[in-house]
């Protein structure tokens, strides 16, 4: 079939006009283009760029931890529980989103007889953009009936004044999100004084450990991205105060602080720059560990990487055809 061809007949001023029911113009032509009015346009929704060529789109993959989450600072306290950990791909060009803007979580501060401080959150915002953010870890359980705070991953739980036991830590994922960011804390045995023990903080890859009668739960591993090029683990959970002088409870890999073993030693704080959770202390003069601060890596073709940053990222090139951005403080990339 041929073109079908509808314009007013010939001569100048003539015009094709469609009215709708009410007998309005929608569309008018003229003797060159044509004037639509009283019509609802709605803008395209583009899900695929695959066939898009013309504009600078590109591929960004992300790994967003936040800070992790303090041990609890008095006896029968919980570990810490790790920074949210998120991985996942985002597509961006300079039109779409001219500035990407990067938080970086700072860890929980150490604690003294009280509950942990929860971790702060790391993000990636733009315009146009729905905010990529990692919730801060859960502090740890202190001595009064707390089970450990939420957060991306729980604080682990405490064993009460009396001597009962906290069966479940605080809860990870919270809010929840899709993979999940985290675990749930550990929870605590019923323990006679004076060995009480604490439950381990939750990790990216794991749960809390539960705490046994005399010993502290380990903290939950953390989980390993290869977006640097090589494989590390991050956001490990703090491990859980083990009064007894038994083995102290290990942090979970990737930067999980160690939790005291005795009345007279500080927790070990989550390692830097990888949301790893705080380890518990007995309290008195001693301090719990701190949670880590966070990090948030970016990842882009090297050919596609614009060279324009604030907030000093490591920058590494050519790794496998990447351009790899590493901020452990608060800044920007444009893109």
């Amino acid at each position: 079939m041929g073109n079908l061809i509808i314009k007013g007949k010939g001569g100048a001023g003539n015009k094709l006009i469609l009215q709708d029911q009410a007998g309005a113009a929608v569309l008018t032509t003229a003797d060159s283009g044509a004037t639509i009015t009283n019509a609802t346009l709605t803008t395209p929704t583009i899900t695929d760029f695959s066939n898009i060529s013309g504009l600078p789109i590109y591929n960004i993959t992300y790994v967003v931890v936040a800070g992790g989450g303090a041990g609890g600072g008095q006896y029968n306290s919980g570990g810490g529980g790790a920074g949210g950990w998120l991985h996942d791909n985002l597509m961006v060009s300079s039109s779409m989103f001219p500035l990407l803007t990067i938080t970086v979580g700072d860890g929980g501060a150490a604690a003294t007889s009280a509950v942990g401080n929860n971790g702060s959150n790391s993000s990636i915002s733009g315009s146009g953009l729905t905010t990529i953010t990692s919730a801060g870890g859960g502090g740890g359980g202190n001595g009064s009936d707390n089970q450990g705070e939420d957060g991306g991953s729980g604080g682990g739980s405490c064993i009460t004044n009396q001597g009962a036991a906290n069966t479940t830590g605080g809860s990870g994922n919270t809010p929840s999100t899709s993979p999940s960011q985290g675990n749930n804390g550990g929870g605590t045995a019923s323990s006679p004084a004076p060995n009480y023990a604490g439950g381990g903080g939750g990790g990216a890859g794991a749960v809390g450990g539960q705490a046994g009668a005399v010993s502290g739960g380990n903290g939950g591993n953390g989980t390993a991205s290869s977006i640097t090029g090589s494989s590390v683990t991050r956001a490990g959970g703090g491990g859980g105060i083990t009064r007894s002088g038994a083995t102290a409870a290990t942090g979970g890999s990737g930067g999980g602080g160690a939790g005291a073993n005795t009345t007279s030693v500080s927790g070990t704080a989550g390692g830097v720059n990888t949301g790893g959770g705080g380890g518990a202390s007995s309290g008195g003069s001693n301090t719990s560990g701190a949670g880590g601060k966070g990090v948030v890596i970016l990842s882009m073709p090297d050919a596609s990487y614009s060279g324009t940053t604030t907030g000093s990222p490591t920058v590494a090139t050519g790794v496998s055809g990447k351009t790899i951005l590493t901020f452990t403080g608060s800044g920007s990339y444009a893109g």
